[in-house]
């Protein structure tokens, strides 16, 4: 059997498991991605929203303005419409700016974020070749298809995994570390005695892939990103993919139905709003069951779980491939602490105690937003549809009504910024309290375990650009805080320094922040025992 070595190995190939590798291998680590299919497959078209977040994570790893190029043209709006129908009546909009709106500067319910990241709308099938380009060109990295993990084992000081390829050709990989981004049906979960938990059926969807030439061209209202249709026939979401009239069509079944006992063309043209004798080409089948699940934990010894494996909940807002990247950012500097010798073994325990609860908390909001949904669409007035005054009065008030309901969940801020780690063993907490935050409010804090407040540096940089591999220390004010710098030279801490200026936000004299984000401790002046807390923050302690 051939064997072959490597620090960290990446089991899953989608954009989590991708942006884990190209994470590491920029720090230099030795890492492997495997996937087990035979090559590269663009047709996914399951998620449409790369959140501020992972554009925040793209930044940092060289790519953002790669990925802010792609999808659709610069003048293309990011709105969401809500209609009868996909060519009928406009009911209301959620004003979102597209790329050029972005730069210049353009109003609307998802503007004025509080970074130099927003959010981006562009679909996973032009994502993943962006991320798998860069994969191909970063140093340190191995990519590797047709590839199928079908076991591993901890040994406690290494991980084996049995490899076997579709030719039937055996492979042996021992590594430092595993990482498991291998979906809803993971095999390392089930192998490290994982369960996922939770609710398991939440809504069906029947989800069609389609190439309709002309729907443009019909519609009423102006184009958009995404259409919610809402009539008492037959509601979904239409989300446009391309600037070629391709779009993914969500048909969601009622209470009772099935996947094959619905008439999907039926069901398409009722929510499309066309006529039989409108030409469509189904180009892939996408039906989806929404689910609210998460892991009974996220890691075992050298073994760690991340995105689907982890977590799966209805498909919202692009919640569970972003929540994955997340996963990745807040793993990856971890391993890479532990892997070059300056963490202690507690480093690694912060991810179980950080990223299972914020999970739990994601997948509740994400659970909260279809269950509403569903009753808004159950809720639609029968006399919507009427040429009536009354009619009339219906459309105006359920389109805001509706309007009103989805803004969080298109404009979600909160979601983005507000989640903090409360109860992390490399955070060192003062007596604040963490603001709190819901889908679309989210209050700037440096409490430690919140994410450090942002702002644009007086050369027009991020904060976050400032940050280095290790920790950062923050100053607003005259001390120079010579004992930090010290204890991190002395236990071989990376440690950058930024100075910017005191404001009522950035009120402490110094903070500590990690390669995430996330404070990891504040001061008004120096601790007695710098030392100690820098031992805390490495897990040595």
């Amino acid at each position: 059997m051939r064997k072959e070595t490597c620090q960290v190995l990446v089991v899953g190939a989608g954009p989590v498991g991708l942006v884990a590798g190209i994470d590491l291998a920029q720090r230099g680590i030795d890492v492997m991605v495997l996937d087990q299919r035979r090559n590269f497959d663009p047709l996914t078209v399951r998620c449409n929203h790369i959140s501020s977040r992972s554009m925040e994570i793209f930044r940092r790893l060289g790519i953002a303005d790669k990925v802010r190029a792609g999808g659709f043209h610069d003048d293309f709006p990011h709105d969401v419409s809500i209609r009868l129908t996909a060519i009928g009546k406009e009911m209301a909009r959620i004003r979102i700016p597209g790329r050029a709106g972005r730069k210049t500067g353009e109003q609307g319910a998802d503007a004025g974020w509080p970074t130099l990241e927003p959010p981006h709308r562009m679909n996973q099938i032009f994502l993943e070749p962006i991320l798998q380009e860069t994969a191909e060109t970063t140093s340190n990295l191995r990519l590797h298809f047709d590839q199928e993990v079908t076991s591993i084992t901890d040994q406690g000081d290494q991980v084996l995994a049995s490899i076997r390829t579709s030719n039937g050709s055996e492979l042996e990989i021992c590594c430092d570390y595993l990482i498991g981004c291998d979906g809803g049906g993971s095999l390392i979960r089930k192998q490290i005695g994982a369960e996922l938990q939770g609710d398991a059926v939440v809504q069906r969807v029947q989800s069609s892939f389609i190439h309709a030439p002309g729907l443009t061209a019909m519609m009423q209202a102006d184009p958009c990103w995404g259409v919610l249709n809402i009539n008492p026939r037959r509601s979904g979401t239409i989300y446009t993919i391309d600037n070629d009239d391709r779009f993914l069509v969500h048909n969601y079944l009622r209470p009772g139905e099935g996947f094959e006992t619905v008439d999907r063309d039926r069901c398409l043209r009722t929510i499309l709003g066309v006529e039989d004798d409108f030409q469509y080409q189904l180009t892939r089948n996408e039906d989806w069951i929404g689910r609210r699940l998460v892991t009974s934990k996220i890691a075992e010894g050298r073994v760690f779980l991340a995105g689907d494996a982890a977590h799966i909940w209805v498909p919202m807002g692009g919640y569970g491939m972003n929540a994955g990247i997340a996963d990745a950012a807040g793993l990856t500097w971890l391993l890479d602490a532990r892997l070059k010798g300056w963490a202690g073994t507690g480093m690694l325990a912060a991810y179980s105690a950080e990223r299972l609860r914020i999970t739990r908390q994601v997948s509740q909001f994400a659970m909260e937003t279809a269950e509403t949904m569903i009753k808004n669409r159950a809720a639609v007035p029968p006399e919507i549809e009427d040429d009536t005054p009354a009619g009339v009065t219906a459309m105006a008030w359920f389109g805001a009504h509706t309007r009103d309901l989805n803004s969080p969940q298109y404009c979600c801020t909160g979601l983005n910024f507000g989640y903090f780690y409360d109860a992390s063993p490399i955070i060192n907490y003062d007596d604040a309290h963490h603001p709190d935050y819901s889908m679309d409010k989210y209050t700037p804090s440096t409490v430690p375990g919140c994410r450090m407040a942002h702002i644009v540096m007086a050369d027009g940089s991020s904060l976050y650009d400032h940050f280095g591999s290790g920790y950062t220390l923050i100053r607003t004010g005259p001390d120079q805080a010579a004992g930090l710098v010290k204890a991190a030279r002395t236990l071989a801490i990376p440690l950058a320094i930024i100075d910017i200026p005191a404001s009522d936000l950035h009120n402490h004299a110094l903070y500590l922040a990690r390669p995430d984000q996330h404070v990891a401790w504040r001061g008004q002046q120096e601790p007695e025992d710098p030392e100690n807390i820098m031992r805390t923050l490495s897990g040595m302690l």
